[in-house]
């Protein structure tokens, strides 16, 4: 079953909620990230051409990560609630993370059992920091403890706040290194902290290859054992307790550094639909096949993400 972890919607009733108003709603306007009959119709045209059964969707980086608690639950109801109901719509395309009002962590563990319990949701996500607080906090603990005692997953995407630097975001660099550095950072905080090691059946997976990762985790081992001697384990072993998307931008040798760095076992099929559409769209999966052996890239397409899901495909490919 060829599954998308990497996929977005969103109603402007949702944008409006996250207090963006119409500034937010109107950049998302014409994406074809909505749920609108000619969206979704557009949306699995091009999922039919690329031989992508499911798209596992997620509100991030419009999470609700909001200071006000009440507006925060709202907003991540709505969210779920919407979310919920594509799903039950279109049950063979659709599967969704929820999102949860942090930092507001007992409002999340309810949104969080309501949301795996009740509505049947994926795991949830989450970004690489909530309102400028890494996700190493010790206060997001117990969302860890939950999603490990259930087995769920823990899904990771950049905030788009430019790592929390001006040198970043004051200089237009918040998508295009901005989010990858976002990656990276969130993935070493994890690290750091022992929280795959700690939390093994909390199922982690990190956008964009991880960001960096693939290119420093060997220099990560050399320098975290003087520099963070609390660490648990080396880099390299805990980040193999995690999974990482395909979002490269179709860049080939980063498919290939993820590759020989965390293993074709350790990759996900993501597409960061609707930023990468049409042809853009065939892209983000095409060129898996072109940069990496066959059997790889069967692995990464086909396999890796229906196990951590428990998916398999029926000949109605519902779940």
């Amino acid at each position: 079953m060829r599954i998308d972890v990497h996929a977005h919607l969103w109603s402007e009733q949702y944008l409006e909620q996250l207090g963006g108003g119409g500034e937010l709603t109107q950049a998302q306007r014409g994406l074809g990230a909505g749920a609108t009959d000619e969206d979704l119709a557009a949306r699995f045209a091009q999922m039919d051409a690329a031989g992508v059964d499911v798209q596992i969707l997620s509100a991030t980086p419009f999470s609700p990560h909001l200071p006000d608690e009440a507006a925060a639950v709202r907003a991540a109801r709505t969210g779920n609630d919407e979310y919920t109901a594509v799903v039950a719509e279109h049950p063979d395309r659709f599967r969704a993370f929820a999102a949860l009002p942090l930092p507001h962590v007992d409002a999340s563990i309810k949104e969080l059992t309501r949301a795996l319990d009740d509505l049947g949701m994926a795991g949830v996500g989450i970004t690489t920091s909530v309102l400028g607080r890494g996700l190493d906090d010790p206060a997001f603990e117990p969302v860890y403890e939950e999603l490990n005692r259930r087995g769920s997953v823990l899904y990771v995407h950049p905030a788009g706040a430019g790592a929390g630097s001006d040198l970043i975001a004051g200089h237009n660099l918040t998508w295009s290194i901005g989010a990858p550095i976002e990656d990276t950072v969130a993935v070493m905080q994890l690290i750091l902290a022992g929280i795959p090691s700690r939390y093994p059946d909390m199922k982690i997976i990190i956008s964009h290859l991880g960001g960096a990762l693939p290119m420093v985790l060997n220099r990560a081992d050399h320098q975290v054992p003087w520099e963070s001697p609390g660490t648990p384990e080396l880099p390299s072993v805990a980040a193999r307790r995690m999974w990482f998307d395909t979002v490269a931008h179709d860049h080939a040798p980063a498919l290939r550094a993820a590759v020989d760095t965390l293993g074709a076992d350790r990759l996900v099929l993501g597409t960061d639909f609707p930023f990468q559409a049409k042809a853009e769209y065939q892209s983000a999966i095409d060129y898996i096949s072109r940069a990496v052996s066959a059997e790889q890239a069967t692995t990464i397409l086909d396999t890796n993400a229906a196990a951590i899901f428990g998916l398999q495909a029926g000949h109605d490919r519902r779940l």
